[in-house]
């Protein structure tokens, strides 16, 4: 990937700023291995710059933990003197932040050697590098997110969360109520306006619902025919719910599971295949007996186990399974069945495709993306065959199989030969170096369990 013509570049950034005169300031975003947005704010006459000559940002910030602290296991730190690379701008990223009370823009970045080259530790490389194996089949991916998330206090309880006071009742919510559009009246006002700053940022969020735990919801993204995009717009949209909730006194969370005998937060990734007439390689009046169908199933499924570290990327991600929360742990599919890991939707011939609904909320959408693909890539090329679909509840039927903890699941991605035929296993190194170092961290703190358990007891 080549870095875009600088008339292009310098064309976009006069446009905008034309058109938005009122802009003072702009945010330049990078999403970083925990999915976590850093970057820069540059004032508006430093914009022509950034599109004709990038800017500087450490390799390192590919190497931060969830807390911002570089893992120096990586190689990325003082191994290379904490050396800068050049981040340049993503095309038609740039767009207004509604939230701010001065006018601020915000444009995202990826970042690339001093040479040119992508850098090999951005995700969204990662992704794109999966991306291409596709284009050389003459294939394209259409995709989309569904994001699930908890408004929340700004006033924990004991460090922990709780509910928002509803601003038309004044009420905590208490009870799941799912699709309750009462619930999504109480909090109307929040909602309305995450919807209509997606709009303002082009980002193609069409519709919420109201999920099954007090105060969480689901946003639904539009498909779209690039997967590096459709990763875009969910790292995009994750930040404005934020700031969008802020704004009304709110705070919010994607965190896999924040509250216990709640349902967590997914996030479903709906994936079809277009061919090179635009055609969806999946349509079919009986998906059972589509071919290509059967088999990018069968290659997501038998890479499922080596993915899980990308897709429950968290030490709390995996607290977040269970039957009763209708989030699968084995390797399993089945037509409109949503007790399974891939459910394909039946509601039309053309419309069928495959969702995958194993990730949690708190995934790197590039990194969840770029293993989806691996195994539909895999399965595709190697007609990998899946096992036979499930009628019913999965959860009575299928044996938990899939990794249940982040080493297990690490030492899934660290063995497995197929997903390093997709991702760099420098890249791999790198993701694994990081989620160890957290992991071992998060083993060597007492909780207050502990303490409530032990102290006076032993």
């Amino acid at each position: 990937m080549s870095v875009p013509p600088r008339a292009v570049q310098l064309n976009e950034a006069n446009a905008f700023l034309k058109e938005h005169p009122e802009v003072l300031y702009v945010d330049l975003l990078i999403a970083d291995m925990n999915g976590v947005v850093r970057g820069k704010r540059i004032e508006r006459t430093s914009l022509h710059k950034v599109y004709e000559k990038g800017i500087n940002l450490p390799a390192s910030l590919f190497a931060l933990d969830i807390n911002g602290s570089t893992v120096e296991s990586t190689g990325l730190g003082l191994d290379i003197g904490d050396a800068d690379r050049i981040c340049y701008p993503i095309p038609g990223t740039l767009s207004n932040e509604p939230w701010q009370k001065r006018p601020t823009a915000q444009l995202l970045m990826t970042m690339h050697e001093l040479e040119g080259e992508p850098f090999f530790a951005d995700p969204r490389e990662v992704l794109r590098q999966v991306v291409s194996k596709f284009d050389d089949l003459g294939l394209t991916i259409c995709a989309a997110f569904e994001l699930e998330f908890y408004l929340i206090d700004q006033e924990n309880v004991n460090g922990r969360p709780q509910p928002p006071r509803s601003p038309i009742s004044g009420k905590r919510p208490q009870s799941t109520q799912v699709y309750l559009i009462d619930d999504l009246d109480e909090y109307v006002d929040c909602l309305q306006d995450i919807l209509e700053g997606a709009k303002e940022q082009g980002i193609p969020a069409d519709a919420i619902v109201k999920e099954s735990a007090p105060a969480q919801f689901e946003v639904n993204l539009h498909h779209v025919a690039d997967p590096l995009k459709a990763c875009d717009y969910a790292v995009l949209l994750k930040r404005l719910i934020k700031n969008i909730a802020y704004d009304h006194e709110m705070d919010t969370t994607f965190m896999a599971k924040p509250y216990p005998g709640q349902a967590g937060n997914g996030l479903h990734v709906h994936i079809s295949v277009l061919d090179k007439d635009g055609k969806n390689i999946f349509t079919s009046e009986d998906p059972e007996q589509n071919a290509a169908l059967r088999h990018a199933i069968g290659g997501v499924l038998e890479t499922l186990p080596a993915s899980m570290a990308f897709l429950c990327p968290n030490v709390n991600s995996y607290r977040r399974f269970g039957a009763q929360f209708y989030v699968p742990n084995a390797p399993s599919w089945g037509l409109d069945n949503r007790t399974v890991a891939l459910r394909v939707p039946t509601g039309s011939a053309d419309a069928v495709r495959i969702e995958h609904r194993v990730a949690g909320a708190d995934a790197n959408p590039y990194l969840l993306m770029a293993a989806v693909l691996a195994g539909v890539h895999h399965g595709l090329t190697n007609k990998v065959e899946p096992s036979t679909p499930v009628e019913g509840n999965a959860y009575e039927q299928v044996e938990q199989s899939l990794p249940n903890n982040l080493r297990d699941a690490l030492r899934e991605l660290d063995d497995s030969e197929i997903l390093n035929k997709y991702i760099d296993p420098k890249y791999i190194d790198i993701f694994v170096a990081c989620k160890e170092s957290e992991l071992e961290e998060f083993e060597h703190s007492i909780s207050d369990l502990e303490y409530n358990w032990y102290l006076h007891t032993v």
